[in-house]
């Protein structure tokens, strides 16, 4: 490895040291309470519109993916205003550590629900309560560079998760309820809790 190659491998590690060490500021309260939105009207548009999610897991499952697409795609969008704004330099440093923390639960849940729909229709129930988990362990991978009061909404999709899990096992039923009210609520609390840190000592610049 020449000279040059070294420095600039340095460098790119100093970079990510101080990404690290540096509270990520790209999540935008705006973008995250307009998921929330999206969440919620794609629960009244299923309770109307759609009779049995049960008997049209499908419909049911691509309705709620393409909510998750368009969610991340605001996400991405403000996320990358506010980097550039916030972070400057840091900014790609800083998205590719963002990403990296929640990528694992966000795959693992498109995986599972491909798998249980592929391989056990029956047990489809659980992805609700299953996908509420798997974003609580995202949002707890992600404290570590957000403010610390945002495990507040961690906490509560690992409980709406479980609860969901519970009531859904007396049924057996796919409900648009159990994935909109949940996801409304715990966007609304995160994007709460990202506006009022954004001036709190919890929230480092």
């Amino acid at each position: 490895m020449s000279d040059l190659d070294k420095a600039l491998a340095d460098i790119l590690t100093i970079r990510s040291q101080i990404a690290a060490g540096t509270a990520f500021r790209g999540y935008g309260p705006a973008a995250v309470a307009i998921t929330g939105g999206l969440a919620l009207a794609t629960a009244v548009i299923q309770a109307l519109w759609l009779d049995d999610p049960t008997g049209h897991p499908l419909t049911f499952l691509l309705s709620w993916a393409a909510t998750a697409a368009l969610s991340a795609a605001l996400i991405w969008i403000e996320m990358q205003a506010r980097s550039r704004r916030h972070h400057s330099g840091l900014a790609d440093a800083m998205i590719h550590q963002a990403v990296e923390q929640f990528l694992p639960a966000g795959v693992a849940g498109a995986l599972l629900a491909v798998v249980l729909w592929k391989f056990a229709p029956e047990a489809l129930w659980l992805l609700p309560g299953l996908w509420q988990v798997l974003v609580s362990l995202g949002v707890f991978a992600s404290v570590r560079s957000l403010p610390r009061s945002v495990a507040f909404a961690g906490a509560w999709y690992f409980v709406a998760g479980f609860a969901v899990l519970v009531l859904a096992s007396t049924t057996h039923a796919l409900s648009p309820w159990t994935m909109g009210l949940p996801f409304a609520v715990g966007q609304a609390l995160m994007a709460g809790l990202l506006h009022f840190a954004s001036g709190d000592a919890d929230a480092e610049d």
